[in-house]
């Protein structure tokens, strides 16, 4: 993911609070919490004709040595873009990524 993609993932974010089933979130973080709250490089987006349709990313747990390579995992998919399998490819460069990071 890069910065250049965080609007777009925060657009989705916002769809996926709507829903009311998505998050206990009411609101869309500003872009500095957002960036705090999920790992730096633990982050991806998937893409459709240029366009960002879905994201997957990890934040930490806590910051407490017992619970390091802990995670959470959130990932969202635009409505228009659910059931094309994109979830499915998002876990999977995660699971690989973030084992490599110690999660």
């Amino acid at each position: 993911m890069e910065q250049k993609d965080l609007l777009e993932v925060l657009k989705i974010y916002q769809e996926g609070i709507n829903t009311g089933m998505a998050t206990f979130e009411s609101n869309v973080p500003s872009e500095q919490v957002w960036n705090e709250k999920h790992h730096t490089t633990l982050r991806f987006v998937a893409e459709e004709h240029n366009k960002v349709v879905g994201w997957i990313a990890i934040s930490p747990v806590s910051t407490r040595t017992v619970y390091s390579g802990v995670g959470e995992v959130s990932v969202y998919i635009l409505s228009d873009s659910q059931g094309k399998g994109i979830a499915s490819k998002l876990f999977e460069i995660l699971i690989e990524e973030s084992e490599k990071a110690g999660f």
